[in-house]
């Protein structure tokens, strides 16, 4: 992924200007709260022990996380490539019609556990196929991929509303959504796994889909920085011409990571709509691919970084509604708020500090040189 300034140790790059820009960002978002007449010390300390406090807010933390782990892999995928994939939540929204299919026509027929495997292959596809069109039209036409993937969300969207008000909703039900999965088409949840240790997650959603979240991220790592396909996507990224000059197709590399990024983004879908809803129902990604792009940029693109990223976000749904449930003057609203500004500097301005701070190491770098510098003279 390239970098409009200079090169910074990985320590500074990964972990220093990330963690200011978060600071940042709950600084500002603090004057926010203390403008309702809160304490944001107070505000903060709810919102963490909301998160992880107890075991059951923990299980929510890490429910969301997982969402968020496989669309802000999809958008750094897309980012190595030099591509701004920003449809992820369509793309989610199709692949969750892959997990459907699956669940649907297999749940009484399969257990879970063989069903899982085919469900990840449909959801792949699904989203894969969903991110083809756009890529091609990049590729081949020079349609902004942006613009293209916005209006693909809309279309997905349009798309499922029409299936699940008609085609896939049972009869005699007025609620737009599927019937409920067999139980083979039910992923179990963590409890029986979390009770081993004494811990209780309660109502907590969290389910097997969480250790595909996490392998998919270490799949990734191996695809980008192991594979010599990956090193064709960086390259891309990089420079289009060097990669043209060197022989790679940018139209098969455009393709290949737009289907590559919309597979992961419709993976998504395992945790919602197999792990936790039994059923496919309208809107059920509620904005994780839009959170998958603050995701992927906090992370650095990654995996490493997007892992904790996304627990970070987790944490910011899960405390946010425990924050403000227990202190009213903070309304759903504005906890929204504190969530955008997190967003908006971990995202937008994700490049708001590092000048600074590049330009700070480059003086203690000039002045730890020089005195070496002085001694190996004197020596002389």
């Amino acid at each position: 992924m390239s970098r409009p300034y200079a090169k910074l140790p990985r320590w500074i790059d990964y972990g220093l200007i990330p963690l200011v820009n978060l600071v940042v960002a709950f600084l500002v978002a603090g004057l926010v709260v203390l403008a309702v007449g809160e304490s944001p010390i107070e505000a903060a300390a709810l919102m963490l022990r909301g998160a992880f406090g107890y075991t059951e807010g923990f299980g929510f933390t890490l429910y969301y996380a997982t969402n968020f782990i496989f669309t802000g892999l999809a958008v750094a995928v897309a980012f190595h490539g030099g591509l701004f994939n920003i449809g992820g939540e369509g793309q989610a929204y199709v692949g969750g019609l892959g997990v459907t299919v699956v669940a649907l026509s297999l749940g009484a027929i399969l257990p879970w556990w063989l069903n899982l495997p085919l469900a990840i292959a449909l959801s792949f596809a699904f989203g894969a196929l969903w991110a083809f069109i756009p890529a091609y039209l990049q590729a081949r036409r020079g349609s902004h991929i942006v613009i293209t993937t916005i209006m693909f969300n809309f279309i997905a969207a349009s798309l499922m509303v029409y299936l699940l008000v008609g085609v896939l909703k049972p009869v005699g039900s007025m609620a737009p959504e599927t019937r409920t999965f067999d139980a083979g088409g039910q992923l179990p949840k963590l409890k029986g796994l979390f009770e081993v240790f004494g811990f209780n997650l309660g109502g907590a959603p969290l389910n097997v889909s969480l250790f595909v979240a996490l392998l998919a991220a270490v799949l990734v790592y191996v695809l980008i920085w192991r594979t010599k396909l990956g090193y064709e996507i960086r390259t891309l990224g990089f420079s289009p011409r060097a990669a043209r000059y060197a022989g790679m197709s940018q139209t098969r590399l455009i393709v290949v990571t737009m289907m590559i990024s919309g597979g992961l983004a419709g993976m998504m879908a395992l945790n919602a709509v197999m792990g936790d809803q039994y059923r496919l129902a309208i809107d059920f990604p509620q904005g994780a691919g839009f959170v998958g792009i603050a995701v992927a940029l906090m992370g650095r693109g990654h995996p490493a970084g997007i892992v904790p990223a996304a627990i970070l976000f987790g944490m910011l749904y899960q405390g946010g509604a425990e924050l403000a449930f227990d202190m009213p003057a903070i309304s759903r609203d504005m906890i929204v708020i504190i969530q955008g500004l997190v967003i908006l500097f971990a995202g937008a301005l994700e490049n708001m500090v590092r000048p600074g701070i590049g330009a700070a190491w480059q003086r203690v770098r000039v002045r730890t040189v020089e005195p070496a510098g002085e001694n190996v003279g004197e020596a002389r």
